[in-house]
């Protein structure tokens, strides 16, 4: 029998690219979730077996006689801010994944945010207390996840910073901001900053997707992963957009956050307890990051170089 997958936040960054590639390279029968059908740019007439769902989050409770018939569920679905960010991401989340069949349903695949862990992989307390609403609230219902009945069948993903985005999909906020960075490059690759991050490009989540899809993990203590290509520090990071755009760098001035802290006291200027910890924390990475190639599957985006040609900025060549 064929596998019914359900995917919510369809026509989100993340959610065109698991889409499309769930069309375009599986059988399954497709069931994606859209607040608005004008915004979902896949082609759900390349195959039969594709249902488009209008619905809400928020009205999940609709789809009460559809959910128990649900093989795997790919929860993209979030919202961002707003009043109603803690409803749809915890209360309605939840309602939703108590509306599967535990027995039936093989797999959820829960996108959750990085944000929300430690550097060792665990959930850093300060996102449940201090975070933005969307960090808050994807940390609360991850608290609440390992009291359902089908939380032995939730492998829960943590995105890392997000690019994507194209003429048929929405742009990441990350990947429609990089164009106007490298306007500034001849000032910024005479600083050097103290951080490390790491990223991951929509079309890579898709690949890890399919992959857990086909291969669910069978022990719940390899049921979390952090998507991202390899730790890179924020230097690091210059270089290579400098190497990139052929920019040479002759000298460069350390940015101390003491000064930045300084600055923020003498000019009085206001900052969100979540920005003032992320700007001292610095170094938003992790112990063990999955991509594709984690699993033997080729990157579509490993690197910064990668990261400028698929944003559109032209090379420079020396």
């Amino acid at each position: 029998m064929t596998k019914r997958i359900l995917v919510t936040g369809a026509s989100g960054c993340i959610g065109h690219y698991i889409s499309e590639s769930l069309i375009q390279e599986t059988d399954y029968e497709l069931y994606l979730l859209v607040r608005n059908t004008h915004k979902l740019q896949v082609d759900t007439q390349f195959r039969p077996g594709i249902t488009v769902l209008q619905g809400d989050m928020q009205n999940i409770s609709q789809l009460a006689d559809l959910l128990p018939t649900i093989d795997v569920a790919v929860l993209t679905a979030t919202a961002w801010g707003g009043e109603q960010t803690f409803d749809i991401n915890v209360s309605k989340t939840i309602e939703l994944l108590n509306l599967l069949d535990p027995v039936r349903c093989e797999q959820v695949i829960y996108f959750s945010t990085a944000s929300v862990l430690d550097s060792n992989n665990q959930p850093l307390k300060e996102a449940g207390e201090i975070g933005t609403d969307y960090i808050r609230s994807k940390y609360e219902c991850l608290q609440k996840i390992p009291q359902l009945a089908i939380a032995p069948k939730i492998t829960t993903v943590f995105p890392t910073l997000v690019l994507g985005g194209d003429a048929k999909k929405p742009y990441s906020h990350l990947t429609s901001g990089i164009p106007e960075v490298t306007k500034y490059i001849n000032l910024i690759r005479f600083l050097q900053a103290d951080g490390s991050f790491h990223f991951i490009h929509g079309k890579d989540i898709a690949s890890v997707v399919n992959y857990l899809i086909v291969n669910p993990p069978q022990e719940a203590a390899q049921r979390k992963f952090v998507l991202g290509q390899k730790r890179l520090t924020a230097n690091q990071a210059i270089e290579q957009v400098c190497a990139y755009l052929s920019k040479k760098i002759y000298f460069r001035i350390p940015l101390s956050i003491s000064l930045a802290n300084i600055i923020i006291a003498v000019f009085r200027i206001q900052m969100a307890d979540w920005d003032r910890f992320c700007m001292n924390y610095r170094h938003f990475t992790y112990d063990t990051v999955i991509n594709p190639k984690s699993f033997g599957l080729p990157n579509y985006c490993a690197t910064m170089s990668d990261v400028l040609k698929i944003s559109g900025v032209e090379r420079h060549k020396s």
